[in-house]
């Protein structure tokens, strides 16, 4: 299995495409890290505008926690494009080349052949989230310093202490890749059916983009599958910023406010992993390979 693995990876990274993912990330973190660096003070104004002649905010508020966070908000919705370019690609692609055959003519079932194709799309996703991690929080931790990280979120603000902040990225970066893994499955299930590498591509971010708009729509008829959309749960990481409070209103240091939700949200999406993987190996194994 894992000479398998090396092969598939070594295909993956010999692609002049797999590096686009790494390139784009860099080009869109570098520039938003910039314009905060050259006018991040419009931004804080901003989102300040309606509390901030109510409430007295001490210390640096644009520092790298703060940075972070809005690169994730931003990035993390267009990721699983970069990560559907491969994934979605590793069986149609064999079979636009025309090289399906030849492989499984070798001797190892078409099981650990599936499995090794997986593996590898998931390592690349991994890399992927890696190198977004250190662009992302460490590089904005150099260049902009760290401090208390303060959020707006919809109806209250949330106050983070400079030292109870990085172990939540720890989680939040964790739990974002196990999401974008999720996206790499549903890419590689896709994968089986076609013969070329754009059907898929396309039919991912299409399946994507259309159960997030559904997960957000707020109509009740829509709200009976919200919550078996795996769309609805890759948002769930930022409830690792959500702190817990005591009757006084006194952030509890070191706390989660609502642990459930996330440790739900987790299921959910192994789940879809688990779905998405076994129904690819399962049609791939009945499959009469032409290519």
């Amino acid at each position: 299995m894992r000479t398998l693995i090396n092969i598939e990876l070594y295909k993956i990274f010999r692609r002049p495409r797999t590096y686009i993912a790494f390139a784009a990330i860099s080009a869109l973190i570098v520039m938003i890290q910039f314009g905060l660096k050259v006018d991040g003070q419009t931004y804080v104004d901003f989102m300040l505008n309606d509390i901030g002649s109510t409430l007295e905010i001490d210390g640096k508020i644009l520092n790298g926690y703060l940075v972070c966070y809005i690169m994730l908000q931003l990035l993390l919705v267009h990721v699983p494009l970069l990560i559907a370019l491969i994934a979605a690609d590793m069986i149609s692609g064999e079979a636009n080349m025309g090289t399906l055959r030849v492989l499984l003519s070798k001797p190892y079932s078409r099981t650990s052949f599936m499995l090794a194709k997986f593996i590898a799309s998931t390592i690349y996703t991994l890399l992927l989230l890696v190198w977004l991690a250190f662009l992302a929080l460490f590089v904005s931790m150099w260049v902009f310093g760290t401090d208390d990280m303060f959020l707006m979120k919809s109806s209250y603000v949330v106050l983070l202490k400079e030292n109870d902040v990085f172990w939540r990225y720890i989680g939040a970066f964790i739990f974002a890749a196990l999401a974008m893994t999720t996206v790499a499955a549903l890419g590689f299930f896709l994968s089986v059916f076609a013969e070329n590498s754009i059907g898929p591509i396309v039919a991912t971010m299409s399946v994507i983009i259309f159960l997030t708009i559904l997960s957000t729509m707020n109509i009740p008829i829509f709200n009976i599958v919200k919550p078996y959309l795996f769309t609805t749960h890759m948002i769930s990481w930022k409830e690792f910023f959500d702190i817990q409070v005591t009757e006084s209103n006194e952030a509890i240091l070191g706390s989660i406010q609502n642990k459930d939700r996330i440790l739900h949200s987790a299921m959910v999406l192994i789940i879809h992993v688990i779905v998405f993987v076994s129904a690819a190996i399962v049609i791939f194994r009945k499959k009469d390979i032409l290519s």
